[in-house]
């Protein structure tokens, strides 16, 4: 084994590819020794990878733009699949590399993983150390005045006020040196991350151009206008007021100490920088929630929602999931996600409560298909806001707080642009009926070239008979 002092320096990237504001890459860039970039493609059983389909086409965008980032620098991103330990030990013994840096991770496979890595590694003499960078704070420094998990966000909020300022994003290495000779590397290609028959991401980018330099230009975007107004603006699909880098943070294209330090100082009202920030903070409070406790995605975080007595249907489910419930604001959202990848998040909250109480179907059915359907994918946020919707998370909205579609298409999508924009069928509908095309009358129906069951299918249920059902099924749980 070669000895430390100029052997190579293994940079393990995960949910991190990114070169600024990388902890991880810029240690093993200080100390001058060959930098081996490493991503690993690790079994599905690991549960580490990317959480679904859609996530995989931006894996693989993402890996061939940090690939180009880091040859820029100096040094080839090396491709390996397999076990992570196998697949390091292997590295090891071809290079001689005596260091392993990674960034941490705080999803349940992960720990597992690096803990037993880490373990391994400091038992052969090899060192391996971890950073911080996904999140602004680590999970384990936030706790109530009890040195328990926080269960309610406010005060989750201003404990996080008061520990101070996330630590100051660092830059991009200004060169990297290269191994020699190169390990060889598997092709991305070959890997088969992109659909073909049929290519259901084609349109996706229509919005998104995965990678570090798209997800800095999108934040600069953001913060140089698009933030004014945020706080009011954001729940309105039909007008361009998010910032749109939830898939970027999801796979560390861009780290959230950069984006909050990008919000210091703005002329934008603070109000609107407070609410941003809050978000970024709801983010922090997702992971806290699932890394204390981590079966978030299959068990109620309420253990009193056990027994409550679902009762969808499987027809249901798919005609949800088509975008064809015949409530045109769930429409919309539904075929919004099959058609990007991502949704806006008002509309996420008005499809999840939809699935939910309208139809009562368990929330961790549509937990799943948001994950393989949503190019943000994000395990803890995905798990912690499901379980909001459905009441039985923590902080969560009370289960009897049920939306009603079409008063919230009334109120966010009031003539419809979202609608007409997703759900062209309905696009000559007069914008009093378009949240409710099943009242209008036939010859509005007509019109607008609308045949109800057929160019555009009737309500699954009926709002105030399926609010009425959810209802009752509550107070059943509730007098048990």
């Amino acid at each position: 084994m070669a000895s430390e002092v100029g052997s190579p320096v293994i940079v393990w990237f995960r949910r991190d590819l990114r070169t600024d504001d990388n902890a991880a890459l810029s240690a093993a860039a200080e100390n001058g020794q060959p930098v081996i970039a490493l991503y690993i493609r690790e079994p599905e059983t690991a549960g580490t990878g990317p959480l679904g389909a859609a996530q995989a086409w931006w894996l693989h965008h993402s890996l061939v733009a940090l690939g180009k980032s880091l040859e820029a620098l100096g040094t080839p991103l090396l491709l390996r699949s397999g076990v992570a330990h196998t697949v390091l030990d292997d590295l090891i013994e071809e290079t001689g590399a005596a260091t392993v840096h990674w960034n941490r991770r705080y999803d349940p496979a992960g720990i597992a993983i690096d803990t037993e890595i880490k373990a391994s590694l400091k038992e052969r003499g090899i060192t391996a150390k971890s950073f911080a960078g996904e999140l602004l704070h680590d999970p384990t420094r936030l706790l109530t005045g009890e040195k328990k998990p926080y269960r309610v966000y406010t005060p989750f909020w201003r404990a996080f006020e008061r520990d101070g300022e996330p630590h100051e994003p660092i830059g991009t290495p200004a060169k990297l040196e290269a191994p020699h000779p190169l390990p060889k590397s598997e092709t991305l290609d070959d890997w088969n991350l992109l659909p073909e028959k049929p290519d259901w991401a084609a349109t996706f980018n229509e919005v998104w151009t995965p990678g570090e330099g798209s997800a800095l230009e999108r934040l600069e975007i953001f913060v140089d206008g698009a933030i004014d107004g945020y706080g009011v603006k954001r729940d309105h699909p039909a007008i361009n007021a998010t910032s749109l880098l939830s898939p970027h943070l999801a796979m560390g294209e861009i780290s959230p100490a950069r984006v909050w330090y990008a919000t210091r100082g703005l002329k934008a009202p603070t109000d609107d920088v407070v609410h941003f920030r809050r978000e970024l903070v709801w983010r922090e409070f997702c992971h806290h929630l699932h890394f204390h406790f981590p079966a978030l995605a299959e068990k109620n975080w309420n253990d009193r929602f056990n027994a409550f007595a679902w009762e969808g249907s499987d027809s249901d489910f798919s005609a949800w999931t088509r975008g064809e419930t015949g409530y045109p604001i769930v429409d919309a959202g539904m075929r919004q996600l099959w058609k990007h990848g991502w949704m806006h998040n008002r509309v996420r909250m008005i499809t999840a409560s939809f699935l939910i109480k309208h139809l009562m179907i368990d929330w961790r059915r549509g937990e799943k298909w948001f994950r393989d359907t949503l190019v943000d994918a994000d395990a803890a946020s995905n798990a912690a806001n499901w379980q909001w919707v459905a009441g039985s998370g923590a902080d969560a909205s009370p289960f009897f707080r049920i939306f009603n579609p079409i008063l919230q298409g009334e109120k966010f999508d009031p003539d419809g642009a979202y609608v007409r924009s997703f759900v062209p069928e309905l696009e000559k509908l007069d914008a009093a009926f378009i949240h409710k095309p099943f009242d209008a009358p036939e010859s509005v129906l007509k019109k607008a070239g609308i045949v109800l069951g057929e160019t555009y299918p009737k309500p699954l249920v009926d709002h105030a008979k399926a609010r009425e059902r959810a209802l009752s099924a509550y107070k059943a749980l509730k007098d048990d």
